[in-house]
């Protein structure tokens, strides 16, 4: 049994863990096998997101203060915390994957960008694409105005060359 002090401690530290973290899902994981939990752990691992078991007391405490305050009554039955602290829809994505896989795994609620948003909201989330996908498909789209910038302007230097090439062939046709 854990003395007050340790408690505390364990307390603390979650409260520093969630501070930084921006997005967050509270699950419920109820009836999963263990070799299924160590499934989910690889995969979350993998994708470099946290996962963590936590005692509701502990955890209820744990939240005051930081992005997850509000879902303080979400702390009932088995437990768990997933969070990230860059992107929200790798964690949904991941989450929602396994969820789909595992009717025990459920969601209780979910915090992105310090927001607390519904569970419908979370299915929405992870089929968005990821945050490299939509910074590629921005560059994209700043290239290819770019690229049509830079054909426009050598158009024009093209056409401007041929129309004095055609005045030079006319004047020495004129003056022959």
């Amino acid at each position: 049994m854990k003395t007050r002090i340790q408690k505390q401690e364990e307390i603390e530290t979650l409260r520093q863990e969630l501070e930084q973290m921006a997005n967050a899902m509270i699950v419920s994981f109820q009836g999963l096998t263990v070799a299924k939990d160590q499934q989910l752990r690889q995969q979350l691992r993998e994708a470099q997101l946290s996962y963590r078991v936590v005692k509701n007391t502990l955890a209820a405490r744990a939240v005051e203060g930081t992005p997850l305050a509000e879902l303080r009554d979400q702390f009932v039955g088995p437990t768990a915390i997933a969070y990230s602290e860059r992107d929200p829809v790798a964690l949904a994505k991941v989450l929602t994957k396994f969820a789909k896989e595992n009717a025990q795994f459920t969601f209780k609620a979910g915090v992105v960008e310090g927001r607390v948003i519904a569970v419908k909201d979370i299915n929405s989330l992870a089929t968005l694409p990821s945050k490299e996908e939509l910074v590629g498909k921005v560059m994209f789209l700043v290239n290819a105005q770019a690229q049509r910038l830079a054909v426009a302007i050598a158009g024009t230097a093209r056409n401007l060359a041929v129309v004095l090439s055609e005045v030079a062939k006319q004047k020495e046709a004129a003056a022959s």
